[in-house]
C-alpha cells in the first residue's frame, strides 16, 4: 500500500493550493498561518478559520463544488482538536457527553448535481481519526447519524442572499426528520454537533438546531470550517 500511494503521488502528484508545496492539497504552514474565526456568532457556533481569507475560501470552493474531496481529512484533523478543546469543558459543566455527529444535509436536487455532502465528509474523516486516537481504548468521543436530519425543501444557495431577513426566510421550514417515529429515539435525550463547511449568519444552522430540538434532542452545538 505505501508503495502504490507513492507510485500514485509521482503520477499524480499532490500541491498545496495555496503555496505550491508539494505533499498535501492544503499544507500545515498555510494553515498555520490563516486567520482564525474573529467575526461574532451564536455561542454554540465554532467556526475554525476567517472566511474572507484568499486560501480558506479557494480551499473550500475547491471542496465543495469542484471535487477536492481529499480537503476533508486535512480539515478534519483541524477540527477534531477544536471538537475536544471545546468537549472538554462542555462535558464536565454541561454533561455535553455521548455525541452524535450529523452533518448539515442537501436537498436531494442539489446532492445529485454535486454528487456528495461535504459536511457529511467532513464527519466520516472525524469518526476516522475518532478511531485511530481512542477506538482500542473504547474511549470513542462520537458517532455518526447522516441519515435522520434531511432537506426536502429546495431553497436558494444562502450565499446568493445578501439580506439577512431574506436569508432566514429562506431557510425556514427546510430541514426536517426522516422516517421522525423511527429516528425519534435516536436522538431524544442526546447531545448533537452539527458540521457543516461554512456559517454566514448561522440561520442555516438555527434552522437545523430548531429541528433536533422539538425531535428532543437534549443540546446542540455546530463546528463550521470556517466564518
Amino acid at each position: 500500500m505505501p508503495f502504490l500511494n507513492t507510485l500514485l503521488s509521482i503520477i499524480f502528484p499532490v500541491n498545496c493550493i495555496s503555496c505550491g508545496v508539494s505533499g498535501s492539497d492544503l499544507c500545515i504552514m498555510c494553515l498555520s498561518n490563516a486567520p482564525l474565526a474573529e467575526r461574532e456568532s451564536a455561542k454554540w457556533i465554532f467556526p475554525l478559520y476567517d472566511y474572507r481569507h484568499p486560501p480558506i475560501k479557494k480551499a473550500l470552493w475547491l471542496f465543495k463544488y469542484k471535487g477536492k474531496k481529499r480537503l476533508a481529512s486535512i480539515l478534519a484533523e483541524i477540527m477534531y482538536d477544536k471538537i475536544l478543546e471545546e468537549l472538554s469543558d462542555l462535558s464536565v459543566m454541561e454533561n455535553f457527553q455521548k455525541v452524535i455527529l450529523i452533518p448539515i444535509p442537501l436537498s436531494q436536487k442539489r446532492y445529485k448535481e454535486r454528487g456528495y455532502n461535504q459536511a457529511e465528509l467532513i464527519c466520516r474523516e472525524l469518526i476516522k481519526i475518532d478511531h485511530l486516537r481512542h477506538g482500542e481504548d473504547g474511549r470513542l468521543t462520537f458517532s455518526l447519524e447522516k441519515n435522520i436530519l434531511i432537506k426536502p425543501k429546495e431553497t436558494e444557495h444562502q450565499a446568493q442572499i445578501e439580506n439577512r431577513a431574506e436569508r432566514l426566510k429562506n431557510i425556514v421550514g427546510s430541514f426536517a426528520i426522516k422516517k421522525e417515529k423511527e429516528n425519534i429515539n435516536s436522538i431524544k435525550g442526546r447531545n448533537i454537533i452539527l458540521i457543516d463547511d461554512i456559517t454566514t449568519t448561522g440561520a442555516t444552522l438555527n434552522e437545523a438546531k430548531k429541528t433536533l430540538k422539538k425531535a428532543g434532542a437534549r443540546k446542540v452545538i455546530a463546528f463550521t470550517v470556517a466564518h
